[in-house]
């Protein structure tokens, strides 16, 4: 049987290409989503993954998203961190609101959903986690505080992470994708987005399922000795 996997945000977008990227080498696949209907139950249609709608950035949400998926599918083994969203505007005139919900989305989800299951790999011996950072979490990013400040924490926390689980089998890695092809990166208005493109030395963008053969290669079974790392997947736009 194959070992249970859960990505956050993994119904669409570089989440998507991850989630199916897993069932194809033979996980279980849980892929969570936060507030599309529609393209969620579009995407369980088209690929037979199961998705579980929750809030990552609320804790108790969390908890009982792990506990519907550990209930259906098995323990979880395999964590992906990918949940992420942007409110974009410089400091000076960014809400409150869209500092917090960034910094709970994209930073605190990590720990309300390793927490969420760091106990039960523990006690197996085995996990594998992978957080999706990003290449402005490591340069930062013009009119970018929240989500470069969101995006640095994961790195260090994945660091941290990686000290505590090592002793027991658990390896925590990171992501840090450059600009991918994803609806995300495809609203930057057209004059600068070319501009983006001419910075990456390969000459395009990254595809969704770049990003999700890192992954495959940081969560198998033979993983095993690779821990607080983060893999760099951006074209060679920053080399960091």
């Amino acid at each position: 049987m194959g070992r249970v996997a859960v990505v956050t945000g993994g119904t669409r977008g570089i989440g998507a290409a991850i989630s199916i990227a897993l069932k194809e080498a033979g996980y279980k696949v849980a892929a969570n989503y936060g507030g599309n209907d529609e393209a969620a139950n579009q995407f369980k249609a088209e690929t037979g993954i199961s998705v579980f709608k929750f809030d990552v950035s609320d804790f108790q949400s969390c908890a009982s998203g792990i506990e519907a998926i550990e209930t259906e599918l098995g323990p979880v083994e395999v964590l992906v961190n990918n949940a992420g969203i942007t409110r974009d505007g410089t400091i000076h005139r960014m809400s409150p609101e869209d500092w917090q919900k960034v910094i709970d989305t994209n930073l605190g989800s990590c720990f309300n959903m390793c927490r969420n299951v760091i106990e039960g790999m523990r006690e197996r011996s085995f996990g594998r986690i992978v957080n999706i950072g990003s290449i402005n979490g490591q340069a930062g990013q013009y009119g970018q505080v929240n989500y470069a400040a969101a995006k640095s924490g994961i790195h260090g926390f994945t660091k941290a992470l990686a000290q505590e689980g090592a002793a027991k089998g658990i390896t925590v890695n990171a992501i840090a994708p450059g600009y991918i092809d994803t609806d995300m990166v495809r609203a930057v208005p057209a004059n600068v987005l070319e501009k983006i493109v001419a910075k990456v030395p390969v000459g395009r963008l990254g595809r969704a399922d770049e990003i999700a053969r890192g992954v495959l290669f940081l969560v198998a079974d033979e993983g095993g000795f690779i821990t607080g790392s983060t893999l760099s997947i951006n074209g060679g736009q920053h080399m960091y």
